[in-house]
């Protein structure tokens, strides 16, 4: 089926352009802090691009400001276990659990990030935030 430029084909419901036209209308999207409606668009580019790290990346962005930290905690977790060097999947990660409520389980994404690129002052205060949440639970 042919598609005319309209941004949505009529018969499926589906955003007009290809995947391309959809990760590049998603990060627009998100650019301007529009992220559910980025997070609609790029889910349709990740499962028709799988492997494409770029678009699940502004997947993972686009869930995590939309509060969709489940998801974004899966999406940044596909990153990072097809690409172990991605600092920046790592602290998405980490912050990702760290809002599902999983503390525990956010430190050690923060840890990598932060061994990865120690100069990241995001990284650093995010995982002394972690640590010290654990440490207050534990001397509750």
């Amino acid at each position: 089926m042919a598609h005319d430029g309209n941004v949505h084909d009529e018969m499926s419901g589906a955003p007009g352009g290809g995947v391309y036209d959809w990760y590049q209308r998603g990060v627009k999207l998100l650019k301007e802090g529009s992220p559910a409606a980025a997070a609609a668009l790029l889910e349709r580019a990740a499962a028709a691009e799988p492997e494409s790290r770029s678009i699940l990346e502004a997947l993972a962005r686009a869930q995590f400001n939309s509060r969709q930290y489940v998801e974004a905690a899966a999406s940044f977790r596909q990153i990072v276990d097809a690409n172990p060097a991605e600092d920046y999947a790592y602290f998405g990660l980490g912050l990702s659990l760290w809002r599902t409520g999983d503390v525990e389980g956010a430190q050690e994404p923060l840890a990598i990030a932060v061994a990865m690129r120690p100069d990241e002052r995001h990284y650093v205060s995010a995982l002394k935030s972690v640590r010290a949440t654990l440490r207050a639970r534990r001397e509750m």
